[in-house]
């Protein structure tokens, strides 16, 4: 799984907010979803892509934890330089080195800052340990 992080903030740049990051212009945008959907397209080509999905802005996200054993609540948005999932990939590829190639495509090569991370889904509690080979 390749699993894409922003803030709060990031949403709001994308919606054409300014912050402390200039506000992205609608073709900007439209540019990023063009992007997106031609690299999901051509992992779907390949037969590698399994599913790939944005997620909605941290405003609309809600955190749940237990506090002597009931549950706490705590609505978004989370403080704008919180990061927080907002999206996820996941292919099928030939080894882990090949979904290390396509997760840098993911990666804006302009903002140095950016990242994104890969974990292996596993099937079952018995993967858990199991090394990742290259």
């Amino acid at each position: 799984m390749i699993m894409l992080y922003g803030s709060q903030r990031d949403y709001d740049v994308l919606s054409g907010k300014p912050t402390s990051k200039p506000a992205m212009t609608a073709e900007q945008v439209a540019a990023m979803h063009a992007y997106m959907g031609e690299l999901h397209e051509e992992l779907a080509k390949t037969g590698e892509l399994v599913d790939g999905q944005g997620l909605t802005a941290p405003v609309h996200a809600r955190r749940v934890h237990l506090r002597g054993g009931a549950p706490v609540v705590t609505d978004g948005p989370y403080p704008e330089t919180q990061e927080v999932l907002a999206g996820f990939t996941i292919v099928e590829c030939e080894s882990y080195d090949r979904a290390t190639q396509i997760a840098a495509r993911f990666v804006d090569p302009d903002d140095e800052g950016q990242y994104v991370d890969i974990r292996p889904v596993v099937d079952g509690f018995e993967q858990l340990d199991e090394p990742v080979v290259g």
